[in-house]
């Protein structure tokens, strides 16, 4: 059967769970209210999202170097207690999330942190290139809906498919370390550094690679 938007909606606001995880629950269920409910709780999604609410002001300042000390990431992740952010799972989360950023490159944690402008000029190109096709207005906007979701998910972390499986995303992965550890835990900033980018090479060093790419 379809699910709708409002369906998935109604769930997250009864669990707090992520879009995802309440869409997948809602299809599994048959579009049950109920039974998508207590597919999240065992699951625990659910609780995760309880804990949400709870002050998480420990953690670790992670890093992660990839491709010979080209690219790296510096991350902090918070949780409740020291004591967790000494816990095997918490620094493999850590860790998997630094290696994370390195790979899929996100600019955001979340889609709070997007500037508002900077969605406003990407409605403009989807509104403009739908326009093309002929659409009336209506469909246009739901459209342009669909790609700023979209636009969400490239950039933002907490929406990009998690790259060590792609059929959840990085909140979904939070989610599931939040409801094995117990504690409420936070992806706070992050720093991802490539090596020279933003520098512009001597003309030298581009005649050298010119010349290298022609087998001179």
């Amino acid at each position: 059967m379809s699910i709708t938007a409002a369906q998935v909606n109604e769930l997250r606001k009864a669990t707090g769970a992520g879009l995802m995880d309440c869409k997948k629950a809602l299809t599994e269920t048959g579009g049950d209210h109920e039974k998508a409910v207590d597919y999240l709780r065992k699951k625990g999604l659910a609780a995760a999202a309880k804990k949400a609410g709870r002050v998480a002001s420990e953690g670790m300042v992670g890093s992660y170097i990839h491709a010979g000390g080209k690219i790296g990431v510096l991350l902090e992740v918070n949780c409740e207690t020291d004591f967790v952010a000494k816990n095997e799972g918490f620094q493999t989360f850590v860790k998997d999330i630094a290696m994370h950023i390195a790979a899929a490159s996100p600019q955001y944690v979340r889609r709070e942190e997007v500037p508002a402008d900077a969605i406003e000029r990407e409605k403009e190109i989807y509104r403009a290139k739908a326009r093309e096709t002929g659409k009336p207005e209506n469909i246009i906007e739901k459209i342009i809906e669909g790609q700023v979701s979209k636009f969400y998910g490239d950039i933002c972390l907490l929406e990009q498919a998690y790259v060590k499986d792609p059929d959840k995303t990085v909140q979904a992965y939070l989610n599931e370390t939040i409801a094995t550890i117990g504690e409420n835990i936070s992806i706070r900033r992050f720093c991802r550094y490539v090596l020279g980018e933003g520098l512009e090479k001597k003309e030298s060093d581009f005649a050298a690679e010119v010349a290298a790419a022609a087998g001179v």
